[in-house]
């Protein structure tokens, strides 16, 4: 009887960790982006689940520190998710024996030198005692910054910067089937001016003398899409 009830207590001991056990592992090592400011990158996160059963995950939290200026956004496929607003809306489904490669990290740098680290915190939508957690650092920085190279587009660094009365930039459309863009906002988002790229031209003149002094930013889109943003600085 006194062993009956031993190895019912070890049972009982174990239990927790086995439960707790974790069934998916992340391939990818931390995932760190590291940038320029106003720039923004795009990470892929590997996951395998070594089980051989269906797991079906969601997003619990996010834990650490981000930046004011910084965002992280959480991509499933080409579905984009805001941490912060779609928290419940970030779960993924991985087959028995799976190695998952749709999800990404778009990580903006934001307007400040810094730097931080985050985890994702992922849970068993069936035992919250079953999670993995996929590291990521960051750190941002004021760069000399480089031309841009797409492979629809080629685009130069602005110039002059700072400007106080006309920035130019330099691009070619390797593409001239794609339909690109400049648009230009302020410090804090507002949306200033727009001006599409022909692909008949090779330089875009910006008249910047009715522009208040201080940051803008300037955001190259191809086909809709968000390619790259930086810093253009105005000054009287």
């Amino acid at each position: 009887m006194k062993s009956l009830f031993k190895i019912f207590t070890w049972l009982m001991l174990i239990a927790p960790l086995a439960a707790g056990a974790q069934q998916v592992r992340v391939l990818s090592e931390a995932v760190d982006f590291s940038g320029d400011i106003g720039s923004s990158q795009r990470k892929t996160i590997i996951l395998q689940n070594e089980s051989n059963q269906s797991k079906t995950y969601f997003l619990k939290n996010v834990r650490g520190s981000i930046g004011s200026s910084q965002k992280v956004k959480i991509c499933l496929n080409d579905q984009c998710f805001d941490p912060k607003r779609d928290l419940a809306k970030i779960s993924l489904k991985l087959g028995p024996g799976e190695v998952f490669t749709d999800l990404y990290l778009e990580f903006e740098m934001g307007i400040a030198e810094t730097r931080g680290s985050f985890d994702l915190f992922f849970v068993n939508a069936e035992n919250i005692r079953e999670n993995f957690i996929v590291e990521a650092r960051y750190q941002v920085s004021a760069g000399a910054g480089t031309d841009f190279t797409h492979k629809d587009i080629k685009l130069s660094e602005i110039y002059p910067n700072p400007s106080n009365r006309i920035a130019q930039l330099d691009y070619e459309l390797v593409n001239p089937k794609a339909k690109a863009k400049i648009t230009i906002n302020s410090f804090i988002g507002n949306p200033i001016a727009e001006f599409e790229l022909d692909p008949e031209r090779n330089s875009l003149v910006i008249n910047v003398t009715d522009f208040q002094p201080g940051v803008y930013f300037y955001t190259l889109f191809v086909d809709n899409k968000n390619v790259v943003t930086k810093k253009l600085q105005v000054k009287k």
